[in-house]
């Protein structure tokens, strides 16, 4: 949509320039079409292939950035989070046209036999207020998910960082599973909307999956499923972030080999052990 974006070898790209630097210039702003624009027709291309190789394995899931966070790559995060205070019909001008990428690329994702993932990093309560979150993101999310439900596709939604205060809403955008952040406690998320959504994290990127040994990741796992394992709409180990690159193979491979020794013991059972 115009960003200029970074791509470091082997490495995660990351932001460069926002699209516009000004308000001043949202109109001449375009959504994205995903077969045309930048990385993206590379990234489906990447999904056709994953999805035709294991497709009918497992699950191959696209990640889509959702609209507020969209919004902040097109005129940078801090001028974002201002509008928010000092002119919030452009934050919802920004969020419309993210919102119209976000259903093409989601789209086209279902299209190439995948399922969408949706991530939202700027939604976090680390950077804004469940109020903000409320008026500025939630409506965009509902209608992405709907979106997304309306294809027969179950939507998994991930929001970094401190999500304790919105979990509710989460739910209320239609989530069938929430991700969450190594900050929030899974115990918490499932006394609060377990009832509600399918739960999935939360061992530690970082200091775990990145620096910690096979014992670490073993033990995180355990502890992890202990306190979600009878989560009433289920639970999914996974990490609580984004792995980073460097992550060591035997690492991820102990993250699943724990999971496979666990297995689908009954509860007492797994209480002993």
């Amino acid at each position: 949509m115009g960003a200029k974006v970074h791509y470091p070898y082997d490495q995660t790209a990351y932001l460069e320039a926002p699209a516009i630097n000004d308000v001043s210039e949202i109109d001449t702003l375009e959504p994205a079409d995903p077969y045309k624009d930048g990385n993206l027709p590379h990234h489906l291309e990447a999904m056709k292939i994953v999805a035709e190789e294991v497709g009918d394995e497992v699950t191959v899931t696209g990640p889509v950035t959702c609209p507020f966070t969209n919004a902040s790559f097109l005129i940078g995060a801090e001028n974002l989070v201002r509008l928010t205070l000092k002119d919030p019909e452009k934050v919802h001008k920004l969020c419309e046209i993210s919102l119209e990428t976000n259903l093409r690329y989601a789209k086209a994702i279902i299209d190439a036999g995948c399922t969408p993932s949706l991530t939202d990093a700027m939604s976090s309560n680390t950077v804004i207020s469940p109020k903000q979150f409320k008026e500025f993101s939630f409506p965009y999310l509902k209608r992405l998910i709907d979106y997304i439900h309306s294809r027969g596709k179950s939507v998994t939604l991930h929001i970094c960082g401190k999500t304790n205060k919105i979990w509710d809403l989460m739910a209320e955008a239609g989530a069938d599973c929430i991700s969450i952040d190594n900050d929030a406690s899974l115990l918490e998320a499932k006394q609060k909307v377990g009832h509600r959504v399918r739960l999935m994290g939360n061992i530690k990127p970082s200091e775990t999956m990145l620096q910690g040994t096979v014992s670490d990741v073993k033990k995180a796992v355990f502890e992890c499923v202990r306190q979600a394992y009878d989560n009433p709409k289920g639970y999914i180990v996974a990490s609580g972030c984004s792995l980073p690159t460097e992550t060591p193979f035997r690492n991820i491979h102990a993250m699943m080999d724990a999971v496979r020794e666990i297995g689908y013991l009954p509860a007492k059972i797994f209480l002993t052990t």
